[in-house]
């Protein structure tokens, strides 16, 4: 019997030697993850997919100016001030080299071409015109006399195309567009005035020098006249108009919207002095009494209160701008894509001073809301009711449908006075009386 265990062990023991020398040799797996058919462990590189050659889009946002732009100091916000005026200067460039000095005389052209007519003036001369575009446009007149780079000019001038001269090769070069050079005032706030007028009339090749206050351009002869209109119009006793904004993502408390009828008892009725509908959302014209303090205690009394966006943003009086949230963004947030544009003039209404404003809301897929405001100096403006869910894309989301956003604007006077005059912030009785004046 003894045997017989004795035998029937020795196989179990081999077994069990055989058992763990297996597991001793066996390659020990680690723990794997597939995502998305891809194999990834601890030694694994990522593969990501290949991306277009396009800027990223933290590259495409940098701008030197944000930091000016990006920041509102609400604790000493002025309605309105005052600044020296001061010359700007447009210089085009690349004209190339001088003219020959020519004397021209009785010369005159009835509806020909701008190539026809140089052609036919510089006869008998070594240059040559040259243009690789098509000028189809007729123009007429008479020269008395001048000289040469007079006659083209003016030229160039009626057919709305520009000119440059090689003496080397003898070629008068003929295009449509041209390049220039604005010399600018040393005051921040009329350089970014004027940037963001040119921003608002659609013009992108700007290249802003903050070092040596210049900005260079290129355009068309429409672009030209544009700029010099927008220089034109930052003169004496004129006006720029800044609007310094708040933007807010509001998260209800509770299954149930914002109640903003709520605003007229805690604030009064003076206080909310018009309500202005749009095709989406209403604008709220404020006393002072409504300012970023105040409004953030009324919304967090019902919600939750995110700054999404802030900013200032100016324009000379008459014209138009606009408003990145994206580029201010405090995250990259569903609502950065939407664009907050203005134009706004400051003068007589209806026998009133007034700032006649028009806000328009839009994003890439179009126009959102506008709104026409007229308001006296020192109001400002809450733009409500605009859903959250005006810029979700997918069909579902995460998102209360009650979320909205919420923009606080208050603008602003700079007044553009003679240079002898101090600049000066007005207040009180003599900041009516200069507003009468």
């Amino acid at each position: 019997m003894k045997k017989t265990f004795a035998f029937l062990l020795l196989p179990f023991a081999l077994l069990c030697a055989c058992t763990q020398m297996q597991s001793r040799n066996q390659p020990q797996f680690d723990t794997i993850e597939v995502i998305e058919n891809v194999v990834i462990d601890e030694r694994s590189v990522p593969i990501f997919p290949r991306k277009a050659a396009l800027t990223t889009d933290t590259a495409r946002r940098f701008a030197i100016d944000l930091p000016k732009r990006c920041s509102v100091d609400w604790d000493n916000q002025t309605i309105l001030s005052t600044l020296p005026a001061q010359p700007v200067e447009i210089i085009r460039l690349n004209k190339g080299d001088d003219l020959p000095e020519f004397d021209v005389e009785n010369y005159s052209f009835l509806k020909k071409t701008v190539p026809d007519v140089l052609e036919k003036l510089l006869k008998g001369t070594r240059i040559k015109v040259v243009t690789t575009e098509n000028m189809p446009d007729l123009i007429s007149g008479d020269i008395n006399s001048g000289n040469l780079a007079d006659a083209i000019e003016l030229i160039c001038r009626l057919g709305k195309v520009y000119y440059s001269y090689d003496d080397a090769s003898k070629e008068l070069r003929i295009t449509s567009r041209g390049k220039w050079l604005m010399k600018m005032p040393q005051d921040e706030y009329v350089i970014m005035a004027i940037i963001d007028a040119m921003r608002g009339a659609e013009m992108r090749s700007l290249l802003t020098n903050w070092q040596d206050k210049t900005i260079s351009f290129e355009g068309n002869y429409q672009t030209e006249r544009e700029v010099r209109d927008i220089v034109a119009d930052v003169g004496s006793k004129k006006y720029l108009i800044a609007w310094d904004m708040d933007v807010y993502r509001v998260y209800p408390r509770t299954d149930n919207p914002i109640i903003w009828m709520n605003m007229l008892p805690a604030f009064g009725e003076k206080n909310v002095r018009m309500s202005i509908p749009g095709v989406v959302g209403r604008t709220l014209v404020v006393s002072p009494e409504i300012n970023t303090k105040t409004l953030q205690d009324f919304l967090a009394q019902q919600s939750n209160v995110v700054l999404i966006s802030q900013g200032t943003f100016v324009i000379p009086n008459g014209w138009q701008s606009r408003f990145d949230i994206g580029q201010c963004s405090r995250e990259d947030r569903l609502e950065t894509d939407l664009i907050i544009g203005a134009t706004g003039k400051y003068g007589n209404y209806a026998d009133m001073m007034k700032l006649d404003a028009k806000v328009v809301l839009r994003t890439h897929r179009g126009e959102l809301a506008s709104y026409n405001v007229p308001t006296t100096l020192g109001d400002n403006y809450v733009i409500i009711g605009i859903p959250t869910h005006s810029f979700v894309t997918d069909p579902e989301t995460l998102i209360s449908p009650f979320a909205e956003l919420v923009i606080f604007m208050s603008p602003r006077l700079i007044s553009i006075i003679d240079r002898n005059e101090p600049a000066e912030k007005l207040s009180g009785d003599a900041l009516r009386e200069y507003l009468e004046d």
